[in-house]
């Protein structure tokens, strides 16, 4: 079997034959990091390092393995040196998704149809080079026939540059997405510069949690305002606390007064800040993204030489699932449960994920509460596999909202046709197995609805 070629992961005819359907259907990148203002600035990449290497710190992680060298990766290298560094690391990177998705970019953003390892680095930094001299950020988001992106966006932003975007025809959509992870991060020494920040947004002073969430409503507004159609939170686990009023109005004053939260106290004031704004996002038919079960920023080495997102993450416990079941019921008993996708970093939460979210679901929506695409560690062949196997047999796969980038990249749209093979490669297996029947129309709409139409009617766009 040839190296990338029209058959990539597609074994036999029936997976080809659907991935006909996928490959024509556009883009909703529902999830993803790009930024806004080199979207508006239409921002053009002088190299392939840049494109490449700029911020990706799944490339960072896979070349300190290789044993390169740190000036080579964050380091005051040039981007020349940079990219010969990275072509090195992947030429043996066997197994690893990088190696795929690196070479489908290559293939569908610059024509090069080979393998890029010191061989041939110095070919593909002058093609790139070239290349990147005729496109820009939204050449490459429309060559892509993408029509949505929601970015994520801090709940202090402006949002500027997504209302001057509003008022451009620029062949797709940018959406804001709510993202209100440093107020819920309490703990944190930045917790008191983000409330500085939302007093001074609102005029108010911040002295209680209900001047919080009053605070925070009017943001969600704002956003609301600005095009917003969701919410996405990043959190170590699912909080399940009970609280009182008196008790979050006590540990808030405490907070305030630089006084340390206990866990239950922290807990607690999770489980009520995001219950409120759940249920915010829930009247106003916003869709709510939780990504959990993560470890940021473990290597003080890391956080010493660069910060934060270096790739000194990994892959935490994600909390008891009986906290999952027991936050989604706080919120349905009321029928206050918004639309939600739920993102478990560790891969054996899978299972349990289905069997919880298929205890919630509800008509009319179709799959009201979504198990999120494989994310981050999982974001690749047998991840993705897994989390679809585990939806199918314990739900309803054909109501998945399927793939997003959840990335910093203008190229990573090869990782939908990445996702999209492997979805197909999965169905005829179902198929070629007699698990399912050979029917046309029926695989047809499952495939073109897992690629695009699901989250089309999902998030209303």
């Amino acid at each position: 079997m040839k190296f990338i070629d029209e058959n990539y992961l597609l074994n036999d005819e029936t997976a080809r034959r659907l991935y006909s359907y996928a490959k024509q259907m556009p883009i909703i990148d529902y999830h993803c990091h790009l930024s806004p203002k080199e979207i508006y600035e239409d921002r053009r990449f002088n190299n392939i390092s840049e494109l490449w290497l700029g911020s990706d710190h799944y490339k960072w992680r896979l070349m300190r393995s290789a044993g390169i060298e740190e000036r080579y990766i964050t380091g005051d290298a040039s981007d020349k040196e940079k990219f010969l560094a990275w072509a090195k690391t992947l030429s043996l990177a066997i197994g690893n998704p990088l190696f795929e998705w690196s070479h489908l970019e290559l293939k569908n953003y610059f024509g090069f149809d080979g393998v890029l390892d010191e061989s041939t680095a110095e070919e593909v930094w002058k093609l790139t080079s070239e290349k990147l001299k005729e496109v820009s950020a939204r050449s490459l988001i429309r060559s892509s026939n993408v029509k949505v992106i929601c970015t994520t966006d801090d709940v202090t932003d402006d949002l500027w540059y997504h209302k001057e975007m509003a008022k451009e025809d620029l062949g797709f959509k940018v959406c804001p997405t709510w993202r209100p992870d440093r107020v819920l991060y309490i703990e944190r020494s930045d917790w008191d510069v983000c409330i500085g920040q939302l007093e001074d947004l609102s005029g108010k002073h911040i002295e209680s949690f209900k001047d919080l969430l009053s605070v925070l409503d009017e943001r969600i507004e704002y956003f609301a305002q600005a095009g917003c159609k969701g919410a996405d939170q990043g959190l170590p686990h699912i909080p399940c606390e009970t609280y009182t009023e008196e008790e979050l109005e006590t540990l808030f004053r405490e907070r305030r007064e630089g006084k340390t939260l206990n866990e239950k106290q922290i807990d607690q004031f999770r489980m009520a800040l995001l219950c409120h704004m759940m249920r915010e996002y829930h009247r106003r038919g916003w869709v709510a993204q939780i990504h959990y079960g993560v470890i940021r920023n473990n290597c003080t080495y890391l956080m010493k030489i660069f910060g934060p997102d270096a790739g000194g993450d990994n892959i935490g416990l994600s909390g008891s699932i009986d906290s999952l079941a027991g936050f989604l019921d706080e919120l349905d008993r009321t029928d206050e449960l918004p639309k939600l996708i739920l993102y478990s970093l560790d891969p054996n939460d899978n299972t349990a994920i289905d069997t919880v979210i298929a205890s919630f679901q509800r008509g009319p929506t179709r799959s009201r509460i979504q198990h999120g695409s494989a994310w981050w560690f999982s974001d690749n062949y047998d991840g993705m596999r897994d989390q679809m196997r585990s939806l199918a047999s314990q739900g309803y796969l054909a109501g998945f909202v399927g793939m997003l980038t959840d990335s910093r990249s203008f190229i990573s749209y090869a990782r939908h046709e990445y996702f999209r093979r492997v979805l197909c490669g999965l169905l005829a297996e179902y198929v070629n197995a007699g698990r399912f029947p050979n029917d046309e129309q029926k695989l047809k709409k499952i495939v073109e609805d897992i690629s695009y139409y699901n989250v089309k009617e999902y998030f209303g766009f």
